[in-house]
């Protein structure tokens, strides 16, 4: 699993449809489909997350390690903002 959403999340983040960390997930402007979030964040964090998925209207998907799949040190949330690689990463994740 970890290697298809680690490419995936490599290919929104190539396309610029990926924001990487909990502010610059609030930063966006537009449209957010799925936010992919790191397990270890920390309860304030999780807060923080929720309230963005209810302001985005979107999923949350909770994985492990999300900082070696983007490779960004201490990354806890990714916002996928490109609609067809975000339903490529709810089917992958619910295998």
């Amino acid at each position: 699993m970890e290697g298809k959403l680690g490419t995936y999340l490599g290919f929104c983040r190539r396309a610029g449809k990926l924001a990487l960390g909990v502010n610059a997930a609030a930063a966006v402007r537009g449209r957010v489909y799925l936010l992919v979030a790191d397990r270890s964040a920390s309860p304030n964090t999780q807060k923080e997350i929720q309230k963005l998925s209810a302001r985005f209207s979107c999923p949350v998907v909770w994985v492990d390690a999300l900082e070696t799949l983007v490779h960004k040190e201490a990354c806890k949330l990714a916002a996928v903002r490109e609609e067809h690689l975000a339903a490529a990463i709810r089917k992958e994740t619910e295998k």
